[in-house]
């Protein structure tokens, strides 16, 4: 395989191999020394140390997580460095950035064989360049004890976050740099239309919006 490119295993809701690292070469009659396997992530990837510590000694390798950034900055940063890969694998890619990340080369095709169990109508890519992992809705979450306390309906539609008494109370991501931040945007606009979708935008904007860089921060 091209060590000159970055080997995908897993992600978030789904993931993407590359090229794998090289395996050490045993001396005649030894143990061969465990691999390290260098992962891109975005911040939020959270694995347990008990899995992590069984999936290095069924594989021989050495995990080293490299959390970099909100999964869309995450992805630009594997894309401008793929000619000198900072990692073997990156972990945590959404279909909202499926497109950028398959049209930038950095993935090898693989027939994984957890393909047989896929639903095909998550296997986005026919090259097989994206594995896909898990899957959820992209949603809004609110403080119980804030709307108690100040006695406050929640909304319950897009339109009521431009209304007044949900004034300041909203963050979402930065769609040039957060997966659901671009989720929650073309959401946006699959409901309003375009152009639609920008005067919903210039009334969360009126309202006190506030747009961070990825998950974390919100």
């Amino acid at each position: 395989m091209q060590r000159n490119k970055a080997f995908f295993i897993g992600l978030a809701w789904l993931s993407f191999v590359l090229g794998s690292c090289m395996p050490a070469v045993p001396g005649p009659g030894s143990t061969p020394a465990p691999r390290t396997l260098n992962i891109m992530t975005h911040d939020s990837f959270d694995a347990s140390t008990s899995l992590i510590e069984a999936f290095e000694q069924s594989h021989n390798v050495r995990l080293n997580i490299l959390k970099s950034g909100d999964s869309g900055a995450a992805l630009n940063k594997a894309i401008l460095s793929k000619d000198v890969p900072l990692a073997d694998v990156f972990y945590g890619v959404d279909n909202a950035f499926l497109s950028r990340a398959l049209g930038s080369g950095i993935f090898d095709a693989y027939d994984a064989p957890a393909l047989a169990t896929i639903p095909s109508a998550f296997q986005l890519d026919p090259q097989h360049r994206a594995l896909p992992v898990d899957y959820g809705d992209v949603c809004l979450n609110y403080d119980k004890a804030y709307f108690a306390s100040h006695n406050l309906s929640l909304p319950l539609s897009l339109d009521d976050l431009t209304q007044p008494e949900y004034r300041g109370l909203l963050v979402v991501e930065d769609p040039a740099t957060s997966s659901p931040g671009l989720a929650f945007l073309l959401a946006t606009v699959a409901h309003f239309g375009d152009p639609g979708f920008l005067d919903f935008w210039r009334a969360l904007r009126a309202n006190g919006v506030a747009v961070v860089d990825g998950w974390e921060t919100a």
